[in-house]
């Protein structure tokens, strides 16, 4: 008996068997289900806002470790031009390239001549008239040096020019890996801006859920009172929403691999002719399996938190009378 008098309803007794739990709690996602399966335009429209609030850090993530595997790939093409002093005759530099070609870190020598190196000249800057006008030829002999894959980074290459560098018959070693090491840069401050995205859509997805259970809390408001009145825990009213909100994330995280999986059919042309343009051969890659992980498991956590929090909110004021 309460102190009103009246006689306290019996709580559900828990059955401790595994098997019946599991059906259950098969049966209370199903019908969870079925009930966001009466209302098709509403669930298809909060799926569509989960998911694109999960596409858009997802599809950002994936331009970002797009560029990367570009900019590695800049990095292993890139090599080091050695200008040699003056004075240096053709038989000399050839010498020189025989001698940077027995280093262990070259993969690649490839020696430009004094007239081979005028003549590219004349070609490409259009100052051929002016060139005739010269005496001497102006412009030194030039190896170019392609390292082994195991020299990586701007560091790397730059230890290497330093050591060519040390031949006295090379005046300058230059390495231009700068504008690389730029865009690295870049990409990383963007990569910490996409984590900062997702974890404010993270929030909104949190809210967007919580919103739409407290809405159905509301509704169901007399059916609660029922079931606490014949002695339903707390737990045992909590589940259905938990498996709602559940299903929503779920819902919305197939949206955003769709999203993100029709964005790189629409953009994956566009950027292999783009990239034919430049003599490269490009194409957008797949998301990874620990991203689309991510993105699975992240959108049912994200909804069964936000359910969890409008439920364990809302629930404690509703009370049979």
């Amino acid at each position: 008996m309460n102190r009103a008098g009246r006689q306290t309803p019996p709580k559900f007794r828990r059955n401790l068997n595994p098997v019946t739990w599991l059906l259950r709690h098969a049966q209370m996602s199903l019908a969870s289900l079925g009930r966001l399966t009466r209302n098709p335009t509403s669930t298809f429209m909060t799926a569509m806002v989960i998911g694109i609030a999960l596409a858009l850090p997802s599809g950002l993530h994936l331009l970002v470790d797009n560029i990367r595997s570009l900019t590695s790939s800049w990095d292993g093409n890139a090599s080091v031009s050695l200008f040699l002093a003056d004075g240096i005759t053709d038989q000399q530099a050839i010498a020189v390239q025989r001698q940077i070609d027995l280093r262990p870190d070259v993969a690649a020598t490839q020696l430009i001549g004094r007239n081979q190196a005028l003549e590219e000249f004349r070609r490409l800057s259009g100052f051929g008239a002016a060139i005739d006008l010269l005496d001497d030829n102006p412009l030194p002999a030039v190896v170019l040096v392609r390292p082994t894959a195991d020299v990586v980074g701007a560091k790397a290459f730059s230890t290497m020019a330093e050591e060519l560098q040390a031949y006295r018959e090379i005046a300058l070693a230059q390495v231009d890996l700068q504008w690389v090491e730029r865009l690295g840069a870049i990409t990383r401050t963007f990569e910490r801006g996409v984590l900062v995205l997702a974890a404010l859509l993270g929030v909104a997805v949190l809210l967007i859920v919580g919103n739409t259970i407290r809405l159905e809390i509301q509704h169901r408001v007399s059916e609660i009172e029922i079931v606490k009145l014949v002695g339903g825990t707390d737990a045992f009213i909590r589940r259905p929403f938990l498996y709602e909100g559940l299903w929503y994330g779920l819902l919305g995280a197939f949206v955003a691999l769709a999203l993100v999986l029709i964005a790189l059919i629409l953009l994956d042309s566009p950027v292999q002719q783009l990239a034919g343009l430049y003599d490269a051969d490009f194409s957008l890659a797949l998301m990874d399996s620990s991203s689309l992980l991510g993105v699975a498991l992240g959108g049912p956590l994200l909804g069964l938190a936000g359910a969890w929090l409008a439920v364990g909110r809302h629930l404690a004021h509703i009370q049979p009378e």
